[in-house]
């Protein structure tokens, strides 16, 4: 196993050890109750709860696929959904989602889009996604955050995440209009952090960064001018924010909580909220901190099957997409590595020589072609060659090529 692989596998060993710690805490006072009521639960609705997690994903695919048309022109949505899994799988299993976009750039360049466009493509999506995140997170602070700031102190950490997001959006639209500075600043923080040693490679990283900030602004500039390409974007992920934020009303639904039409509004606020304090969880898939999160924002209005909403929640829009993306990224990984075999054994196949029956009828037909007419033979050379017993009187010979001619 290499180091790379034995990395992912702690990463995941982490996971499920806070999980199982995180969630026998959410779930032990009324482990009972939560169990009960899951069991009770229609097949048909849990299909639908595991069905939504699974559908955020493809409408991200969609926001894929939109972006991936500027690149290639027959650009599919399968395309963009297996761009879409696999980078919910790698950003499921590394710290601070750091490696979902690698994963993605992978796929992006075997799909026939370069490395560089395809960074591209992940930037334009990042700052679409960053853009209507905030926009609809802020408006449901406007709406809702007052209201539950007196319910509980733990808000204020839900401010300061959203403070964070609010300093990341700003800094991407800075380092659009003021890029010269940036790339200042990067040589600036390059060698500060070279003399304290905590870079190996300054200089390898200044290039690094300078070649992000490049293809950051350049993406900018470009997307700034497709009007029509912004708007679908715009509209792809408000619904992929809203089908996420919704999906802990779903699930209350279907365990038979008694949620009124205008608890929607409430729900969307208090998952954005979560997600707002999930930036101080450096662990992979925030876990842990979005199960205490989720429980300390949602006790008052989901009671004693707070828990159960987590658990299925959680299965829902983080467990089963990272599953699934792991199966889809290998599934595409072993086609793409057929396909390169494949082509490596065509290019290394020698020329097979000509059967011998198909030579030799190649070599008769040249033969055929290569026959020149002769002259006839007079008497003298058929007396000669067939004795004279066989051959005709010569008025005859000349009657027969007549009768023929005639």
């Amino acid at each position: 196993m290499n180091s790379s692989n034995k990395k992912y596998f702690w990463n995941v060993v982490l996971i499920v050890t806070v999980t199982v710690i995180a969630m026998y805490f959410a779930l032990r006072d009324n482990f009972g109750a939560i169990m009960h009521a899951i069991s009770q639960m229609n097949f048909f609705s849990l299909l639908v709860i595991l069905a939504w997690g699974l559908a955020i994903n493809v409408v991200i695919g969609a926001g894929y696929a939109l972006l991936g048309k500027r690149y290639k022109k027959h650009y599919s949505l399968k395309d963009g959904v297996i761009v879409a899994f696999v980078g919910t799988f790698f950003a499921g299993i590394t710290p601070s989602s750091t490696g979902g976009q690698f994963g993605q750039a992978y796929v992006l360049k075997k799909q026939g889009i370069s490395m560089s466009d395809g960074v591209s493509l992940l930037w334009a999506d990042f700052i679409i996604y960053q853009t209507m995140m905030m926009l609809y997170v802020t408006l449901l602070f406007i709406l809702r955050f007052t209201h539950y700031v007196n319910v509980s102190a733990w808000f204020w950490i839900v401010f300061a995440g959203y403070l964070v997001n609010v300093v990341v959006i700003l800094a991407l639209y800075t380092i659009a209009l003021f890029p010269k500075f940036y790339i200042k600043l990067a040589g600036w923080a390059v060698k500060f952090l070279g003399r304290l040693h905590i870079l190996k490679d300054p200089e390898q990283q200044k290039h690094t960064w300078v070649a992000q900030v490049t293809s950051f602004t350049a993406e900018s500039k470009k997307l700034s001018t497709d009007k029509k390409l912004i708007l679908q974007l715009v509209v792809v992920n408000f619904a992929r924010l809203t089908l996420y934020f919704s999906l802990p009303f779903v699930v209350s639904l279907a365990l038979g909580i008694k949620l009124k039409f205008g608890q929607l509004l409430d729900t969307l606020a208090l998952s954005s909220f979560v997600t707002m304090a999930n930036c101080f969880v450096p662990l992979p898939g925030a876990t842990g901190g979005t199960e205490v999160f989720f429980t300390m924002l949602f006790q008052n209005m989901l009671g004693r099957l707070t828990g159960a909403v987590l658990l299925l929640w959680r299965f829902s829009s983080y467990y089963l997409p990272v599953l699934v993306g792991a199966l889809v990224f290998l599934l595409f990984k072993n086609h793409e590595d057929s396909k390169e075999d494949g082509h490596k054994h065509h290019e290394h196949l020698p020329d097979l020589p000509k059967s011998s029956a198909s030579a030799s009828l190649s070599m008769e037909s040249d033969q055929i072609h290569q026959i020149t007419p002769m002259p006839p033979l007079d008497d003298e050379e058929v007396h000669q060659l067939a004795g004279p017993e066989l051959v005709p009187p010569s008025n005859t010979h000349s009657n027969f090529y007549d009768g023929q001619a005639s």
